[in-house]
């Protein structure tokens, strides 16, 4: 068997069903949509775990529990071992610098040091949060550690909070008897 004599199993080259042309083709009119109703629109159909009227799995089974996914600290991880390839001895390693390296992406990245691989050189390395390894191997080959501070956004709404509703003046209802200026006066 030659390259040039090997064929396509049968069917697995089906054409487009081409709709809209003609009612002769057999998929004219309503392009094997049937007849008005919501399957028909476009955008239209069933949800996702639709059951046809019977109530869903999702709704039958209680919930249970609850998740901070939505509320979780992504750190970009980069290891010790690519610290030493990219940086010379005495060096000093930040947010910055690893971004013009490539080795973190985004606006304002959150950035872990992780302890894999080895460290001969001594560098300065600041960054927002650091596995034990990690800062054990920065040190013991002289360097130092610095971490980024990260404010604390859920004491900074309290506070928020709590001077608003200090300086707040308190609103007092009209007492019986008095009259309430007119409107527009």
């Amino acid at each position: 068997m030659m390259l040039n004599e090997i064929t396509a199993t049968a069917g697995a080259h089906r054409r487009r069903k081409r709709v809209g042309r003609g009612e002769a083709s057999g998929h004219g009119k309503t392009c094997g949509r049937g007849n008005k109703g919501f399957q028909s629109r476009a955008g239209g159909g069933a949800r996702r775990l639709s059951e046809g009227g019977q109530m869903p799995l999702f709704r039958r089974l209680p919930k249970r529990g609850f998740s901070n996914f939505e509320f979780r600290t992504e750190y970009q991880v980069v290891n010790v071992g690519v610290l030493n390839e990219h940086f010379d001895q005495g060096g000093r390693v930040d947010v910055e610098s690893l971004r013009k390296l490539n080795l973190v992406q985004g606006p304002r990245p959150l950035v872990r040091i992780l302890g894999h691989g080895k460290l001969s050189k001594k560098l300065t390395v600041t960054a927002h949060a650091f596995s034990g390894q990690a800062r054990a191997a920065i040190e013991q080959a002289g360097g130092t550690v610095q971490v980024i501070e990260r404010p604390d956004r859920a004491a900074q709404a309290r506070a928020k909070r709590n001077t608003a509703k200090k300086s707040a003046p308190k609103k007092s209802a009209p007492k019986k008897g008095d009259t309430a200026p007119p409107a527009g006066a």
